[in-house]
């Protein structure tokens, strides 16, 4: 196993560079400090989410979602702490993803996701992903992108539901 590289990952439709730590902070200030390059419906609640926790910035953090088109940031990938061996030793990380509402439906996720599973793949990592039963979107990005059902989340099985990607 590798670790992804630090510099950002070119996608056709977006680039995905890791958020820094004054980004953070101005994401998760009340209210969220705006920056010119940031969607107006960017941060959403589950982008400061997703940085709440980072204290330094590392391959496996949060990056943000640049879209080439124009050059505003509309949303976050990113995993929840880095790689760690699954049940059969194989080093495995879990991931999340969101974009503000105008740039969904256009197959920007399924770029980013793309990119970023390349990524892990050249690193011999293995994705999962949790969803809820009922976003349809997300279930289409991620079966796209190679994803299967491994499962529901035992802390919340009705609503939840497991997948994973295994390496390519």
């Amino acid at each position: 196993m590798t670790d992804l590289p630090l510099d950002p990952l070119p996608t056709p439709s977006a680039v995905l560079e890791l958020i820094d730590l004054d980004e953070i902070a101005d994401m998760r200030a009340e209210p969220p400090r705006r920056r010119p390059e940031w969607h107006p419906q960017y941060p959403r609640e589950d982008d400061c989410d997703g940085v709440g926790m980072t204290r330094e910035v590392t391959p496996w953090g949060s990056r943000r979602i640049v879209r080439r088109a124009d050059g505003l940031v509309v949303g976050s990938v990113g995993f929840f702490g880095p790689p760690e061996p699954a049940d059969d030793g194989v080093p495995e990380v879990e991931v999340g993803y969101g974009l503000v509402e105008a740039a969904r439906r256009q197959g920007l996720m399924r770029d980013v996701l793309a990119a970023l599973l390349a990524a892990t793949d050249a690193a011999g990592v293995r994705v999962r992903a949790a969803t809820t039963r009922d976003n349809a979107a997300s279930l289409a990005s991620l079966r796209g992108a190679g994803f299967g059902v491994v499962g529901s989340d035992p802390d919340d099985p009705e609503r939840q539901v497991l997948l994973r990607r295994d390496l390519s």
